[in-house]
């Protein structure tokens, strides 16, 4: 056997080694050591969480797509709203990674573990009041965001069933921002991959039924959803339980602590309102779409699910960036906390720059998968082309925006979202679609230039270095 040969072996031994390592999770410090390293070792977890996310998503439309038009565009429209749920989710866990972060990087555990509890504390409160909201007010929402008489014929238990489990939604989000925050990110990666096993195993079932069971319809999809992610959530509360890691939870955590909860609620407010601008532009962007008709609201839908099926897994990858960047801090380590973010971004965009090659060939088939409506497999493709040609300058501002959350600076990325998004996309959008009569197509080109400007401007300000001051 050649010398090269055994070379190229060890590589490879290597290699395989060090997925492994990375998906079994463990203790390690990211403030030390090769920053490379620590990349890849958080982010292979944090890709696969993202996709775990994004399958949850594909896997939803594609069983729902078989239920007609009408049933898709319910899916879109109801979606369009989650993301306010979303937002929330995506802003108490930013808020709690950041937190968990710092205090993990000044090697305090036991503020790290109470900083956790205290988030969860504060989501439940928030928690109850969405359910109820979400159950009351189902079908004033779907007319609000435009939902023809067809869509809502069938579309309200569906909607109602999604807000009511809302619970499941952002505990599942905001564990899983802690254990990220903690450097165990292999959890989460597996929280989620339970949660798509029983998913995919009970969209069929409860959609379509099987033998004595019923099938519920478009209703079944978010009985299976809200179940499956239910599951996800008990696992996570299993191992914050069980402490064999950073994270040693006690009951006295869950009892206020005004100081944590002011610090918690400062950044999360910021950072659910950050990720809420950039929301409720999407669903102003839907009540455009929504006025062209079905046709075009289902080929939406399934563009942009498909868009975040390869989004997600971009966003896991920039998600390193917020650990390193707030484990970094916390050791006093500013210029090693920039290097990680540079290290991130240029893998980021790659990744996002093969994504877009591959949507150039490929739009078409993939949208066809899901619909064979000529009309909405032609929508859904032109979505696909047009949006990704922003995807290689959104990789790096993914990353960047993630790195300002990371270090609990939560406010930048919230006044670049809030100029970005409603002071060019939405108008630009509507100008294009309605003015000019260019339709869907004007809505997306319009989300290419925003995305584009946003991110040339986030670059600029990170540039400054503010963002290495921030105390929390």
């Amino acid at each position: 056997m050649s010398t090269q040969t055994i070379s190229t072996k060890r590589s490879f031994s290597f290699f395989f080694e060090f997925i492994k390592q990375s998906i079994k999770g463990g203790q390690e410090d990211f403030t030390k050591g090769s920053i490379r390293r620590a990349v890849f070792m958080l982010a292979i977890p944090m890709i696969l969480e993202m996709c775990m996310e994004s399958v949850f998503a594909v896997v939803d439309i594609f069983f729902v797509g078989r239920l007609g038009k009408d049933a898709a565009a319910t899916v879109g429209l109801t979606e369009s709203f989650l993301t306010i749920i979303y937002s929330i989710a995506i802003g108490l866990s930013m808020a709690a990674t950041a937190m968990v972060a710092r205090r993990v990087g000044e090697k305090n555990p036991e503020e790290a573990s109470k900083s956790a509890m205290q988030a969860i504390l504060l989501a439940l409160i928030f928690t109850v009041a969405l359910s109820v909201a979400g159950v009351i007010f189902a079908k004033d929402i779907l007319e609000l965001l435009g939902a023809p008489p067809s869509v809502l014929a069938i579309g309200v238990p569906y909607t109602r069933t999604m807000l009511a489990g809302c619970v499941v939604i952002i505990m599942l989000f905001l564990i899983n921002g802690i254990f990220r925050g903690a450097g165990d990110a292999s959890i989460a990666m597996r929280s989620l991959t339970i949660a798509n096993i029983f998913n995919i195993i009970l969209c069929p079932i409860f959609i379509f039924g099987l033998g004595p069971i019923p099938g519920y319809g478009l209703v079944g999809a978010a009985m299976a959803t809200t179940t499956g992610r239910g599951i996800g959530v008990c696992y996570q509360v299993y191992h914050l339980v069980k402490g064999k890691g950073i994270l040693t939870i006690k009951l006295s955590h869950l009892l206020p602590d005004k100081a944590i909860l002011k610090t918690l609620i400062n950044v999360a407010s910021t950072g659910a309102l950050q990720f809420l601008i950039g929301s409720a532009s999407w669903i102003f962007l839907a009540r455009i779409i929504a006025g062209f008709g079905s046709n075009a609201i289902a080929g939406y839908t399934i563009g942009l699910r498909v868009l975040m099926f390869f989004l997600l897994p971009a966003w896991g990858l920039s998600n390193a960036a917020a650990t390193l960047v707030g484990q970094n801090l916390g050791a006093n380590e500013p210029e090693r906390a920039e290097k990680s973010v540079w290290v991130t971004g240029k893998y980021n965009m790659i990744f996002m720059g093969i994504v877009t090659v591959f949507f150039m060939f490929f739009a078409g088939p993939i949208v066809s998968l899901v619909n064979t409506d000529a009309e909405v497999v032609a929508v859904g493709t032109q979505a696909l082309r047009i949006i990704s040609l922003g995807y290689v300058s959104y990789g790096i501002g993914m990353v960047l925006m993630n790195a300002f959350n990371g270090a609990g600076d939560s406010r930048t990325p919230t006044y670049i979202n809030l100029a970005g998004f409603w002071a060019l996309q939405i108008p630009l959008a509507y100008v294009l679609a309605i003015t000019f009569h260019l339709g869907p197509l004007g809505v997306f080109v319009a989300i290419l230039i925003a995305e584009t400007i946003i991110t040339f401007g986030t670059f600029l300000i990170f540039r400054r270095g503010a963002w290495k001051k921030v105390k929390i």
